[in-house]
């Protein structure tokens, strides 16, 4: 049988895969972090008709005579070029600007996606649309994260809650008029909290005497009292500072306190004292989150506050294009993927991300409809061949009657 005739059964084959392909792009055009792939084609095995010749005395050499077998599909490369930025303003959903994929664990085994379209379920935990849960680190009851720990599920549940601290320190900051008459009182308050978040007043005196100022300092509803001094240069600067200490109050769980009046000052005319921050704080439940660019997913709290309540992970691969389409947006690793480079965003190669914004697909319509094109004539020309070939052989039984 003819060789070209075998040639275009081949190049009907490449050129079917590369419709299939291509079909596949358009069809996941508006797929949310999807990966456009193309199709690499290359030559069969060539039949030697004469081998090359060496050149001799008197004779040139020779090239080799060869017919080739046919096409092959060499490969299908994926594209991971970044896609289109589209706002959501979804709190849950996610977007990398620039490498990198979430680390997502689905039926025990871990996976990976561009795809950031998350939300909760019922026990609060980031899902995937498929139920894949993603991976990350939870924050400690003070808000601190161990990303050298070991990767678990992302938990959000609307019982999360800020526990009580209670004020362990106080400050204090403005100017003491210095031209105020001796005898004259300044007095302060501020809100501080015992280690159940209850409310306490704090109330500082700042008596004028000859040398500089007295201090005294109580918790209204408390035994807690402490008592300093503080004397300022003629250049309005501190010259001896004796800070308030208060005692401890154990009825109500009010720890020892210090009063920090470091960055006063002691020039006339102004009365600018007021108590500036307290490290204490009530108990309080989450609101709502926000998502940093480095994955941190920072809560709002119902007593005024923002803590950390986790991190989002991300992974980083030395050959991302030797990932395996696993589906649902998801890839697994191979052997020839590189293992995976588990991090935070923005570190070690990793893009950023970026919170309500959702990455769309790389499809190139414009190149697909044209490969579409090609594909097509491809596949065309190659069963022109075969009709040829077939006519030729029709010829050729047709040479005896």
């Amino acid at each position: 049988m003819l060789r070209s005739l075998f040639s275009g059964i081949s190049g009907l084959r490449a050129h079917q895969t590369m419709l299939d392909v291509t079909g596949n792009n358009i069809a996941n055009v508006n797929t949310a972090g999807f990966k456009s792939s193309q199709v690499r084609f290359q030559d069969t095995l060539s039949q030697v008709l004469s081998n090359a010749g060496a050149a001799q005395t008197g004779i040139g050499g020779t090239n080799p005579a060869q017919v080739g077998l046919g096409v092959k599909v060499a490969g299908i490369t994926t594209n991971f070029q970044q896609g289109a930025a589209q706002l959501t303003n979804v709190a849950t959903d996610m977007m990398i600007s620039g490498d990198g994929f979430f680390v997502v664990n689905k039926g025990g085994e871990q996976l990976y996606s561009r795809a950031g379209a998350f939300s909760f379920d019922s026990l609060g935990q980031l899902v995937t649309p498929d139920g894949g849960l993603v991976q990350g680190w939870a924050a400690d009851a003070a808000g601190n994260i161990d990303t050298n720990a070991a990767l678990q599920d992302l938990r959000l549940p609307v019982s999360t809650l800020m526990g009580a601290s209670a004020t362990g320190s106080s400050v204090f900051e403005g100017n003491l008029p210095s031209e105020t008459a001796v005898g004259t009182t300044l007095t302060r308050q501020m809100d501080v909290y015992d280690g159940t978040g209850n409310v306490h007043a704090l109330t500082v005196q700042f008596t004028r005497s000859a040398a500089g100022w007295d201090i005294a300092a109580s918790v209204g509803d408390s035994t807690a009292a402490g008592t300093g001094s503080i004397t300022f240069n003629t250049d309005g600067t501190i010259n001896t500072l004796t800070m308030p200490a208060l005692t401890a109050d154990a009825t109500i769980g009010l720890p020892a306190m210090t009063l920090d009046l470091s960055d006063l000052t002691g020039f006339a005319g102004l009365d600018t004292l007021a108590g500036s921050s307290q490290d204490g704080r009530a108990a309080g439940n989450l609101q709502s989150f926000t998502i940093n660019s480095d994955g941190t997913v920072m809560g709002s709290f119902s007593n005024g506050l923002k803590q950390a309540v986790g991190r989002v992970a991300l992974a980083s691969f030395t050959n991302p294009g030797g990932l395996e389409k696993y589906g649902n947006s998801l890839y697994a690793t191979t052997v020839n993927s590189g293992d995976p480079q588990v991090g935070t965003a923005g570190t070690g190669g990793r893009g950023s991300l970026t919170g309500g914004s959702l990455e769309m697909s790389n499809v190139d319509l414009s190149a697909e409809f044209t490969n579409l094109i090609v594909a097509q004539r491809g596949f065309q020309a190659n069963s022109r061949v075969i009709t040829t070939s077939d006519q030729v052989l029709e010829e050729l039984v047709n040479l005896k009657r």
